[in-house]
């Protein structure tokens, strides 16, 4: 069985073949990226929009994820632009010098400065396309706060400032497997893992493997 993962994130793509490893599935990375415009207004549609376009060009199963952080104290912000934040007009552009992730953080601790209302959650949609009718999402939710200042060498995004629920720790100091069990990612997934394992065997997951 192939799945096309819908992305070019190394990040993302590493985490998603870690979780699905005890699957037996071939994950296929996409030669080339595909411009997606991300209209939607919500990770899910984000999400579907994702793998409708990487099932038209390659034809088979594909997984796509939308995911960003979320923070209340700021509208809901950074939220669906969670990766181009900095480039937002709203709350000051920020300008990029090292990395996009960089200038994301900067400008998200640049704006809670002096705040005392960190509250922050992650939260992920997964679309699962088998063909351009059928297709289901899993969605996963990390609760949590932003710390002062980033922390951390591990994860990707905005990990190094992320403290989860209970943790004094950020997502970037956290052993992968350790992440993976707490993550909005990694809960989108293990929903997904689930479904997967119940329908292996039905006759139209067969038929939509069968290239």
């Amino acid at each position: 069985m192939k799945l096309l993962l819908a992305t070019q994130n190394r990040g993302k793509i590493e985490e998603i073949s870690r979780m699905l490893r005890h699957l037996n599935i071939e994950l296929i990375k996409p030669e080339e990226e595909i411009e997606v415009e991300e209209s939607g207004k919500s990770f899910m549609e984000n999400a579907y929009l994702k793998a409708l376009a990487y099932f038209k060009r390659y034809g088979i199963p594909t997984l796509a994820d939308d995911s960003g952080l979320v923070v209340p104290s700021l509208e809901g912000y950074p939220g669906i632009y969670s990766s181009r934040f900095y480039s937002l007009d709203w709350g000051g552009k920020e300008e990029v010098q090292n990395s996009k992730d960089q200038a994301n953080i900067k400008k998200l601790l640049r704006l809670l400065e002096g705040s005392k209302d960190r509250r922050a959650y992650f939260k992920a949609v997964i679309c699962l396309m088998l063909s351009e009718e059928f297709y289901i999402f899993a969605e996963g939710v990390c609760h949590g706060e932003i710390a002062e200042s980033p922390r951390g060498s591990a994860g990707f995004g905005y990990d190094p400032i992320f403290k989860p629920l209970g943790y004094e720790k950020t997502i970037a100091e956290l052993p992968p497997e350790e992440k993976d069990d707490l993550s909005h990612r990694g809960k989108a997934i293990r929903k997904l893992s689930h479904f997967i394992e119940k329908c292996k065997h039905s006759i139209f997951y067969q038929r939509a493997h069968s290239n």
